[in-house]
């Protein structure tokens, strides 16, 4: 009982401080709207409490867990006729290190193929644009936020952060200032469908649903991004609703069914090769940081690494999410590898911890902190496509990026410390 009155404690102890973080930063402290806060934290705990507590919801991941290994099998069938060994049929040689074989371009990463062209599917037959406008309903009746904004954040969730501002082009002209900031935020904070069977794959061994999880902390996310964004960049207080505040409709069109499939996966393919580009890149220019830190003296009888130093510095704000202090420096690695390099590093870093680095509860927390697109590269897609979709604003757009950043990653950090409540 003394360590869950703990954990709530220094679960209400990080929430508190992300929120007077975000608010000394704010514009304009004064015009902060209380409901928009309370509403928001409200949302989060209901949401988080109902797919984490309920019976029915354990269910419901254990469903989601099986639809990942079923994704994955049929994912693996395609790659195994076109890659043939590489992609995971057998090899026609004995191999004599097996451990060695799991080539991740050619097995796990086309999951993104599959996954665009389900999505697509799904607009097609009118079921996502249904899930997707009953979230921004919940979050325009809760939160007060406008049609089109609620309606980008839901989306969010669901696809990417250029995808679903697509979804509402007409209305981003005319969005205010502290809308625009929002939509940029939950983008920040969330992940898209297309990665997110993706990510639980690479983790599923460490982390128990976690396709579940994964999809928890998305869905909690949005109305935390909406909270922070909030704070940061406030809506001007004499601003008043207007007809952009209806809810617009969602749209997609395809052909047809063949059509949608098709679609899906080629618009998901540039996707796959800037993953697959990112990720030769960043860990290339880790492997240059730390040849380069090597060459300054050791610390604590071993070699200076980005890593390390990135989890002594996010060491005290994941020690503030719920993470055991002898856990915190590995916690706030993967911490810093997601902020800085992005959260498929950050996840695959996590799912090769040696046994016993995290405890269940600490990897949990983790899954739920890392789960976000914010990060520098994430930025660059993010004004090539708000820039694209509303060039008058590029600039505006350019100058609340870091801002965004920032956000997303206080958004996901207070869910990972919600979340550390309730486990």
């Amino acid at each position: 009982m003394t360590d869950l009155l703990l954990q709530g404690a220094r679960g209400v102890l990080g929430i508190t401080a992300l929120l007077a973080f975000a608010w000394v930063l704010s514009e304009d402290r004064a015009a902060v709207r209380a409901r928009l806060v309370l509403g928001g934290l409200t949302l989060q705990l209901a949401v988080a409490l109902l797919l984490l507590k309920l019976p029915a919801a354990q269910q419901l991941f254990v469903a989601v867990n099986a639809l990942v290994l079923a994704l994955s099998q049929a994912t693996e069938a395609g790659t195994s006729f076109v890659f043939g060994h590489l992609g995971g049929a057998a090899a026609p040689y004995e191999v004599a290190y097996p451990e060695n074989s799991f080539v991740l371009a050619f097995r796990a990463l086309p999951l993104v193929l599959v996954i665009g062209a389900l999505a697509a599917l799904l607009f097609h037959w009118r079921i996502l644009p249904a899930v997707v406008r009953g979230f921004a309903w919940l979050l325009q009746r809760s939160l007060g936020v406008g049609g089109p904004l609620g309606l980008g954040a839901a989306a969010n969730v669901f696809i990417g952060m250029v995808e679903a501002p697509l979804l509402i082009k007409p209305y981003l002209t005319a969005m205010s200032r502290s809308a625009l900031f929002a939509l940029m935020t939950t983008g920040m904070a969330t992940i898209a469908g297309t990665v997110m069977v993706l990510y639980a794959a690479l983790i599923g061994d460490a982390v128990s649903n976690a396709l579940g999880h994964i999809l928890t902390a998305s869905l909690v996310n949005a109305p935390g991004a909406l909270v922070i964004a909030g704070i940061l960049v406030p809506a001007a207080r004499s601003a008043g609703p207007s007809a952009a505040d209806d809810l617009p409709a969602v749209g997609q069109r395809y052909a047809g069914a063949m059509d949608a499939v098709t679609r899906g996966a080629l618009d998901a393919l540039p996707l796959l090769l800037n993953i697959i580009a990112m990720l030769i890149v960043m860990v290339a220019l880790v492997s240059l940081a730390n040849t380069a830190l090597d060459l300054l003296p050791a610390v604590a009888g071993a070699p200076l690494t980005l890593e390390r130093l990135l989890g002594w510095l996010f060491a005290p704000v994941v020690w503030l999410i719920g993470i055991p202090w002898q856990e915190a420096a590995d916690a706030g690695r993967l911490m810093g590898i997601k902020t800085v390099l992005n959260e498929l590093l950050a996840y695959m870093e996590l799912a090769a911890l040696p046994e016993g680095t995290l405890s269940e509860r600490s990897r949990l927390i983790m899954t739920y902190a890392l789960c976000g697109f914010a990060n520098f590269g994430s930025l660059g897609i993010m004004l090539g496509g708000l820039g694209t979709l509303a060039p008058e604003r590029r600039s505006e757009v350019a100058a609340l990026g870091l801002r965004a950043i920032l956000a997303g990653t206080l958004a996901t950090l207070m869910t990972g410390a919600l979340v550390g409540m309730l486990l």
